[in-house]
This record gives C-alpha cells, sequence and structure tokens, in this order.
C-alpha cells in the first residue's frame, strides 16, 4: 500500500515556504532600485543591496543544520520566523544606506536558518518511496512565488513608492509564521552513541578526536556535496538570466521581452514540478536528468538569437522544464544519502551550494560579459550545462547506471 504523502502538517509546510519565499522575490525585485531613489546608492551599492540577502543566507547555511539538529526543527523555525517577520517592518524607518545594508545581511540570515528548518521537515514528512513525489510539489510553493513576487514588487511599488512593498512583505512574513504556529514537525532522531575510542587514565573513555573533516562535518554534510555541485552549476547559469536577461532585452529595445520570460518560466517550472518528481520516483533520477540538463542548456543558448517574443517564449519553456525539473530531483537525491538525523546539515549543505552558484554567478558573469556580450554568454552558459551533464554522471548518474545493470 502506499504511503501517504498528503498529510496536513506537509501541506501547512508547503504555505509556510511560499510564503517565506514570497518575501524574498517581493524583495529582490526591488530593493536595488529602491536603494538608488531613496539613498542615492552607486550601482555597486544597489547590487549589494539586493544581494546582500542571499550573503547572509548563505552564511546562515554553515550553522542552520547542526542548530536545527540540536535544538529542533520546530523551535528553531518559529525563533527565526518570528525575527524574518520583524527585520520585514524595520525596512521602513531604516534612514540611511549603510543600515539598510544590514538589515538585508540579518533577513538573509533569518530567511536562510527559516527556510532550512522548514525544508527539512517538509523532507522529514515524505515518505521515502515518493521522495521525488513530494520534493517536486513542495517546489511548486517556491514557483509560485517565483511568478507573484516580483509582478506584485512591480505594482505595489509603482511610482515610486515603496511602503506598500514593505507592508506587504512584513504581512507574508506574519503569515509564515502563523501557519507555522500549526506545523508540527518530526524531530531528528538521536544518534547512537559513539564508541569511545580506547581509554584515559583511571579508565575514563577518550573522546573522538577533533579532527579537521570531524569539525566540517558538523557544518556540511559531506555526501551532499557532489549532486549540491550540479546545482552549484545550474545556479550559476541561472543567475545568468536573473541578472542580466533585463539589461539584454533593454539594450535591443525589447524591454517587455524580459517579463514575457520570467512568466513563461515560472509557468514552465510549476509544470514540471508537478511530474518530474513522480517519474523519478518511478523511473530513477537518470530519465529525469539528463533530458533537464539538454532542455536547461538549449534554452539558455537560444536566448542568444535574439529577444522577440517567440525566441524568450521558446527559450522560458526548455529553460524552465529543464531548470525546474533539476531542483527537486536534485534534492530529493541529496537528502537520499544521509540517515534521517543528518537531514537538517544536508538540506542545509544543499542550499549552501545553490547560494554559492546564485551569489557569486552574477561577479563572475560580469567579468565575462565584457569579453563576449549578451548573446555570447548565454551561448557559453549552454555550453556550460552539457558540460554539467559529465559532471552529473560522474557524481551520481552512473553510480545509477550501475545499480540497474546489476
Amino acid at each position: 500500500m502506499q504511503e501517504k504523502l498528503w498529510t496536513r502538517n506537509f501541506v501547512l509546510a508547503i504555505g509556510a515556504n511560499l510564503f517565506i519565499y514570497m518575501v524574498f522575490y517581493l524583495l529582490m525585485t526591488s530593493m536595488a532600485l529602491y536603494a538608488v531613489q531613496r539613498f542615492q546608492a552607486a550601482d555597486t551599492a544597489a547590487g549589494f543591496a539586493s544581494s546582500a540577502f542571499v550573503v547572509g543566507a548563505l552564511v546562515s547555511r554553515f550553522f542552520a543544520g547542526p542548530l536545527l539538529d540540536a535544538a529542533g526543527r520546530r523551535r528553531v523555525l518559529m525563533v527565526s520566523l518570528a525575527v524574518f517577520a520583524a527585520i520585514s517592518l524595520l525596512y521602513i524607518p531604516a534612514g540611511s544606506l549603510a543600515m539598510l545594508l544590514v538589515l538585508r545581511l540579518l533577513h538573509g540570515v533569518a530567511f536562510g536558518v527559516g527556510h532550512t528548518a522548514v525544508t527539512a521537515g517538509a523532507q522529514a514528512l515524505i515518505p521515502a518511496a515518493r521522495r521525488g513525489e513530494g520534493t517536486g510539489y513542495f517546489a511548486v510553493s517556491t514557483s509560485v512565488a517565483t511568478a507573484l513576487g516580483p509582478l506584485l514588487a512591480v505594482l505595489l511599488s509603482a511610482g515610486g513608492e515603496y511602503d506598500g512593498v514593505f507592508l506587504f512583505s512584513a504581512g507574508c512574513s506574519a503569515a509564515a509564521f502563523g501557519v507555522s504556529l500549526f506545523l508540527k514537525l518530526p524531530e531528528r532522531r538521536p544518534a547512537p552513541a559513539a564508541a569511545a575510542v580506547g581509554h584515559g587514565p583511571g579508565g575514563k573513555p577518550r573522546s573522538q578526536p577533533r579532527t579537521p573533516r570531524a569539525v566540517l562535518e558538523k557544518v556540511l554534510e559531506p555526501a551532499v556535496l557532489p549532486i549540491g555541485s550540479v546545482m552549484l552549476v545550474g545556479c550559476l547559469a541561472y543567475s545568468g538570466v536573473l541578472s542580466f536577461l533585463s539589461s539584454y532585452a533593454q539594450s535591443r529595445g525589447a524591454a517587455p521581452s524580459a517579463a514575457l520570460f520570467f512568466l513563461v518560466f515560472a509557468a514552465a517550472v510549476l509544470a514540471a514540478r508537478l511530474f518530474a518528481g513522480r517519474i523519478q520516483d518511478r523511473q530513477g533520477a537518470n530519465v529525469v536528468m539528463y533530458p533537464a540538463l539538454v532542455m536547461f542548456a538549449a534554452g539558455l543558448a537560444l536566448l542568444a538569437l535574439g529577444t522577440s517574443g517567440g525566441t524568450v517564449t521558446a527559450a522560458g519553456i526548455l529553460a524552465g522544464l529543464g531548470f525546474g525539473s533539476m531542483m527537486p530531483c536534485t534534492q530529493a537525491i541529496a537528502v537520499s544519502q544521509v540517515p534521517e538525523r543528518r537531514l537538517g546539515t544536508a538540506v542545509a549543505t544543499y542550499f549552501l551550494m545553490l547560494d554559492v552558484g546564485t551569489g557569486f554567478g552574477p561577479v563572475l558573469l560580469g567579468l565575462l560579459l565584457p569579453l563576449t556580450g549578451f548573446p555570447g554568454m548565454y551561448v557559453w552558459l549552454g555550453v556550460l550545462m552539457l558540460a554539467c551533464i559529465g559532471l552529473y554522471y560522474g557524481v551520481h548518474g552512473r553510480k545509477r547506471l550501475l545499480e540497474v545493470c546489476a
């Protein structure tokens, strides 16, 4: 008999994740322009006002996992979401660019901890036999936020008034906290007692040596790093779309094309996440990942042909289906590599890899852009994702192939 997936707590976890990501996309879309208009920030500072949130989230991944495993998922979730909501209200009275940057960093830390907590809890709620399907459904909440967040940010900030954006963000934060009040997350099982290494004077057991590897494993899950590297590359490539597509479209005199791409992309991501996980559970990850990598590469390369309506629509469909299938598939692989007691650290490690790709991708691509131009950059990003097929084969695909052959 198939284990039950759609429980009350799983639905609540999806709702909490939706509201958390609504705040992320509302503020990421509007923050750079807000910094320029309110504080006359230079381009670099305005960019950091946006990306500082990702930097804060990245920092949090180093301690969020161990914190969850030590203090409990629900307790950490409640505290982090309370801080998350409070910081959302502090944007309005922030009177300087320096204060804004501090708030962005702290807000990112609260986001990273809260997001790790709700994701680890959701993964613990998903039956192992339906891991891919459940992860895909959970990720739908992110897809909805991807579509609604930027749209609402544009509407609420029309005329240069940003209080509406901040108040709506605070409302979403409060909603996430409110949903979490009713959310019961399974806590990790305690780890089995480690065997003592010999005995010291008086027969007292010696503690395990604090080797660099042992210290590293307190904050990172090594088993997740290989598959996480695939998504690091994928997010680096996607950052080229997030950061530069609007500028590319404007340079071609087709500014509305960027909005069209993101709308189509979000719809394709949503569609992919509804069926890719079920295919993964039934036929294995390789059946999903290889076509996904090819489609994402094709969608990126297609952008090099221009920004006409037909081109960006086709590119958005291919890139959305590819990227939308990759993320839940690799996340399901990541959490299947570890015991339940290490789930929090595994989730934090996985999203750390995503944050590195998303956060540092624009910097690296900004160095490449003067050499290649926008079309050349998207061609190289397509080539990069084709090369990622070999990376995936090396870290996971060949193992799955050997299992099937055996």
